[in-house]
């Protein structure tokens, strides 16, 4: 279903507040709010029922510019808000939008038990191999050997993969997009959204002012174009060798499980307690 442009901009923007936005050109971040709203509009579910929660970062000002129920919260916990809302409102739908050093430097340890108890609820990790906003430092993604402003000779640790994180941890829902093909995130998104249980979608995105410039890789179109070359299905990739798929980004969905619910689970607890005490808390 193609959604017009105008539809999604009058629907769910505070087109009257806040804009211009302060993305760089060529960033990223407006193709996934793009595919967010794509899907989002295809749940048809009220925008009284949705809850954006943010930290900080270029991702975090998001909530700034849709017309949910909004949470810009601090660095790294927009995981722990999230969390806290699903707990009071269980029947609202949670979806935590994060960066990846938002996600997993500082909040790193909110991601991985998020994932561990499975919580009922969303998060989107724009993966920019890069702290964009406070000054191009490197964070857990950023590529062994990449140059940034606290690698300027070039970085020693190694990364990791969020994706394979959030399965090894125990979310019930993993997928991987990049801002290129964008048509499958936001379908992604909506099976992240439908999902019952903690539900991750990573997205490989460029940040070709503070991560490409400094790498050699060019700008925004140079950016996504190598996404377009370097990506590849899960379906071929079980087919391809550990060699073949060096360098490649596997997108697609990496795991989709059915495990208890962690607000079900504490719903249970909670009557276990209130039987235990003669019907009182």
């Amino acid at each position: 279903m193609v959604i017009p442009a105008q539809t999604l901009r009058h629907t769910f923007l505070r087109h009257n507040k806040k804009f211009p936005h302060v993305w760089c050109p060529g960033c990223g971040n407006g193709i996934v709010m793009a595919a967010l709203l794509r899907a989002i509009y295809r749940l048809d579910v009220s925008k009284d029922d949705i809850v954006l929660a943010s930290g900080i970062g270029c991702s975090g000002r998001m909530p700034t510019y849709l017309d949910f129920n909004t949470l810009h919260t601090t660095h790294g916990r927009a995981l722990t808000f999230a969390t806290g809302v699903k707990l009071a409102r269980p029947s609202l739908n949670v979806v935590a939008i994060m960066g990846d050093g938002d996600a997993t430097a500082i909040g790193g340890n909110h991601f991985i038990h998020a994932a561990r108890r499975n919580l009922n609820l969303t998060a989107i990790i724009i993966n920019n191999s890069i702290y964009g906003m406070t000054g191009g430092q490197y964070s857990p993604t950023t590529p062994f050997g990449s140059r940034s402003t606290t690698s300027v000779y070039g970085h020693i640790e190694h990364d990791f993969s969020i994706a394979e994180l959030a399965v090894t941890a125990g979310a019930s829902f993993v997928a991987r997009a990049t801002v290129y093909h964008a048509d499958l995130m936001d379908r992604l998104i909506e099976q992240a959204i439908r999902k019952r249980g903690f539900a991750v979608v990573e997205v490989i995105s460029n940040c070709h002012v503070q991560y490409g410039r400094r790498n050699g890789l060019g700008g925004a179109v140079e950016m996504m174009r190598r996404f377009k070359e370097q990506a590849v299905h899960v379906h071929e990739a079980e087919k391809m060798s550990t060699a073949e798929l060096e360098g490649r980004i596997t997108i697609g969905v990496l795991t989709d499980r059915e495990l208890p619910i962690s607000t079900e689970e504490y719903k249970k607890v909670r009557e276990r307690a209130k039987a235990g005490r003669g019907g009182k808390v």
